[in-house]
């Protein structure tokens, strides 16, 4: 089990304890805040475990019909996620309207806020294990499910100021706001889930930071690599695809040619994670020596270059 499984299932398995403690507290007390949070910890269960098998079968190795391996399959559970985390906010609102209109009655107990704020803890611990993990490993599953789990830290902030502020004015109309703004949260962030594995699912470029350390990786390649062009990157998952045009010297051999895409290749696998790297040969036609002191090429783009600091 890898690192992202782990994180997903440690998710999972915390969300579940919190959402059976907040539903059998919320359900007691009749607050409509807590119960739901404790509907939104649910949810968080079912997306945590829907990336734990999402990344299990996004890890497995290409076969004869999936050539390019399985990496979508995180975006397309960051998609289903969107979709499933719109309803439960829509969910949310209407049950809290619903039990304001018919006057439910709310008697909060000293359990409410210890439920409350043991899942204000959890939910911190979690938020960063995820972060830390989905930068690290640049997983599109895990930065969705830490965005949702960065919701319920309003969630939770919110059902705690309802709970207090109800507690002591005795006006149920705290609880109905602070469940209409939590769920607003969760609405908002699952168009932002939707967004960004959207993006993955329509094979969006990888992000501009990443390309410069590609070009400044292929820019730092020595003499007989004279250029290079048409460079394009996507992003499928958690696995970023790059390929570009090397331009060598026309002098090389083809096993010359080939140790030094390999060079380039290994050194890009180096510096960023999870990437498929393609290069594409080709010889410089340009009219020289055949040196590095008469490539008419890198002449051209030292000149370019005095031009771009002038």
């Amino acid at each position: 089990m890898d690192i992202k499984q782990k994180a997903s299932l440690f998710a999972a398995t915390t969300a579940l304890a919190l959402a059976s403690s907040k539903f059998a507290i919320g359900l007691g007390s009749g607050s409509m805040a807590v119960v739901s949070s404790a509907l939104d910890s649910l949810l968080d269960v079912f997306m945590s475990s829907m990336n734990f098998i999402a990344i299990r079968k996004a890890m497995q190795p290409p076969d004869d019909e999936h050539q390019y391996g399985h990496s979508k399959v995180e975006d397309f559970a960051g998609l289903l996620q969107s979709l499933v985390i719109v309803f439960s906010g829509s969910i949310i609102i209407y049950r809290a309207v619903q039990a304001f209109l018919q006057n439910k009655t709310i008697s909060y107990s000293s359990l409410d806020f210890l439920i409350m704020g043991i899942s204000l803890v959890f939910t911190i611990a979690i938020c960063i294990v995820l972060s830390k993990i989905a930068n690290k490993t640049g997983s599109n599953a895990l930065r969705a499910d830490a965005l949702h789990y960065t919701s319920d830290l309003y969630s939770n902030s919110g059902a705690i100021a309802a709970i207090g502020l109800t507690y002591f004015t005795g006006i149920v109309f705290f609880d109905l706001i602070f469940a209409v703004i939590v769920g607003c949260i969760i609405i908002f962030s699952a168009i932002k889930i939707f967004i960004s594995s959207f993006s993955g699912m329509m094979d969006v470029r990888i992000s501009p930071n990443i390309e410069k350390e590609i070009q400044a990786i292929i820019d730092n390649m020595p003499y007989p690599k004279v250029g290079y062009h048409e460079l394009r990157t996507r992003r499928s998952g958690s696995k970023k695809y790059i390929d570009f045009h090397l331009l060598l010297c026309r002098k090389l051999h083809i096993d010359e040619a080939h140790e030094l895409t390999n060079r380039v290749e290994n050194d890009i696998a180096e510096k960023i994670m999870l990437v498929d790297v393609v290069v594409h040969i080709e010889p410089c036609d340009r009219e020289c020596d055949l040196t590095e002191k008469t490539c008419s090429m890198l002449k051209a783009l030292s000149y370019e270059e005095q031009l771009y600091h002038e």
